[in-house]
């Protein structure tokens, strides 16, 4: 039982390591987190896939690459990559 949990330790320790290796572990908060502008009236009313949709049509993709409705006046954020 211990020799089929240490492979099984090893095997996973080889993926984690394989998908770090690659960028696959990368979230999108490291790669989408660079301030753009606001975008839309204020309050905005939406959802943030309408705000994604404002920030799209705005300002384009790339380079936004992500819109959040935040703050408590409702404001939408319009994000793009560092």
């Amino acid at each position: 039982m211990a020799k089929n949990l240490n492979s099984a330790s090893f095997t996973v320790l080889l993926l984690v390591l394989l998908m770090a290796s690659t960028g696959i572990l990368k979230s999108e908060a490291q790669t989408c987190s660079t301030f753009l502008d606001e975008c839309g009236p204020a309050p905005f009313l939406g959802t943030n896939a309408d705000c994604f949709k404002c920030c799209k049509y705005t300002y384009g993709s790339p380079p936004a690459c992500k819109g959040l409705v935040e703050g408590s006046d409702k404001h939408c954020h319009c994000y793009q990559n560092p």
